[in-house]
């Protein structure tokens, strides 16, 4: 008999027990921040709120204040009181992974939310991940097909970047994320909605999403009446999912929305706990948590997360803080346009107004010749748009404008996108190549002055 084994289990008891069990007492509870004398712990350590020996309640510590433990509570803080014990954990949040995640909506703190039972998890992580070393990382030289003509033609999109998708509300961005689910080519779809509201949770997966997108995404959900932290918190345990899946080989994209929800609930945290307002009264660690996030997308040496990140824009301003923060870290951005939705144009991708900076590297040369024309006719079109609706411009005037005004048609066909539609990336160029070559047959036009002549 080995004796080595049979006490192995009793040695690792003793080993980790503690001697002396430390805990702490609430003493304040104001809003949504727990005041505590202890236990000892350490920022993001997550501590159980004790009466009688019954857990009530768990919080993570978010910070301390002389002799007191700062917590703020994962989940209602009804019926907690001063007089309760504090009992630290010394661990941070983790949330269960294992493939059985797939096809599955899980909370903010990674339990089921759908009636399809419990998760078996085949290993607990961390929702916190410290971002890959800069030179570990592989550099962007593939394609991420979205299926999204607008996109992949004009702001091609690479494995392993990540795109912001600035819109104001209502414009469409939950349908261009579920037409990027069922349609894209990656292995796992991780879909993070932070403060969202309740009713657009089951229209999103069952109409926007539907039964394919379902098959192979993870769906993380935290509705707006959640605590802040619990909002946080989803999009750390949606990216803890991703990364999970990265590392078994797959190709993953990773969407949020959205990022603006995040930098409020990240707002709501640090005002409560004392931090001073800042820029238009965001919290100083609103910034450092945006890059600390949005970081974890990229390549690594086994597989990729590329990722999708919505940015409410307030009033359709794009120059506002947490936009300009964000499209700052992010490798490019699809902009929606509340003006092409007015007309029913649908996805309402403003193509001038996006740009993808891994472009260059990802597709060829004749796509990117091919794109720069295209955009080149939109751009003229767009200058001179009063004059040719109005019956003012003269043809023959421009043989650039005249060529745009030939193209037009065949672009907004080609722009818009049916819900249910899906091109793939060969057909996406096929008919880009098409508008191009229809717009070097056109002959060049006379005006009136040059006929008379």
């Amino acid at each position: 008999m080995n004796t080595d084994s049979y006490f192995e289990p009793v040695l690792s008891a003793l080993t980790n027990a503690e001697p002396i069990r430390i805990c702490g007492k609430v003493t304040e509870v104001i809003g949504l921040l727990i005041e505590s004398t202890g236990p000892a712990a350490s920022v993001g350590d997550v501590c159980l709120i004790e009466q009688s020996g019954e857990c009530v309640g768990r919080a993570e510590v978010v910070g301390f204040r002389k002799n007191r433990t700062l917590l703020m509570p994962l989940g209602p803080i009804e019926g907690i009181h001063p007089g309760l014990t504090v009992v630290g954990t010394k661990k941070p949040l983790t949330a269960g992974m294992g493939p059985h995640l797939l096809g599955r909506v899980l909370d903010g703190l990674g339990n089921p939310l759908d009636d399809k039972g419990a998760i078996a998890a085949e290993s607990y992580r961390s929702i916190f991940s410290r971002v890959p070393n800069p030179l570990t990382r592989k550099r962007i030289s593939e394609p991420f097909e979205t299926g999204i003509r607008a996109v992949d033609s004009l702001a091609t999109i690479g494995k392993g970047q990540r795109m912001g998708i600035f819109a104001g509300s209502g414009v469409g961005k939950s349908i261009l994320l579920g037409m990027m689910a069922k349609n894209c080519k990656s292995d796992v779809n991780v879909i993070a909605l932070v403060g969202e509201r309740g009713r657009e949770v089951r229209e999103f997966i069952e109409r926007d999403l539907g039964e394919e997108g379902l098959s192979r995404s993870v769906v993380v959900v935290a509705t707006s009446d959640q605590p802040a932290l619990i909002r946080l918190k989803g999009a750390f345990v949606a990216a803890a999912i991703a990364e999970y899946f990265r590392d078994a080989g797959k190709d993953v994209l990773f969407m949020v929305d959205s990022i603006t929800r995040l930098a409020t609930a990240q707002r709501e945290i640090g005002l409560a706990i004392g931090e001073p307002p800042a820029t238009k009264g965001f919290t100083p660690s609103v910034f450092s948590m945006l890059p600390r996030f949005l970081e974890r997308a990229g390549t690594s040496d086994t597989g990729t997360i590329t990722g999708l990140f919505t940015v409410l824009v307030e009033g359709d301003d794009m120059d506002e803080p947490i936009s300009d923060a964000a499209r700052s870290i992010l490798d490019g951005h699809i902009a929606l346009s509340r003006q092409l939705a007015h007309r029913n144009h649908y996805p309402a991708i403003d193509v001038l107004e996006s740009i993808s900076r891994c472009m260059p590297d990802v597709i060829s040369k004749e796509h990117l010749g091919l794109s720069g024309r295209i955009k080149d006719l939109m751009a003229a079109f767009r200058e001179n748009e009063d004059l040719i609706q109005i019956g003012a411009y003269t043809p023959g005037t421009s043989d650039r404008v005249d060529k745009s005004i030939k193209a037009h048609d065949a672009l907004e066909s080609f722009l818009r996108q049916d819900r249910a539609e899906k091109s793939d990336f060969g057909t996406t160029l096929k008919r880009l190549r098409e508008i191009d070559a229809l717009v070097a047959s056109a002959k060049p036009k006379q005006n009136q002055a040059q006929q008379s002549k």
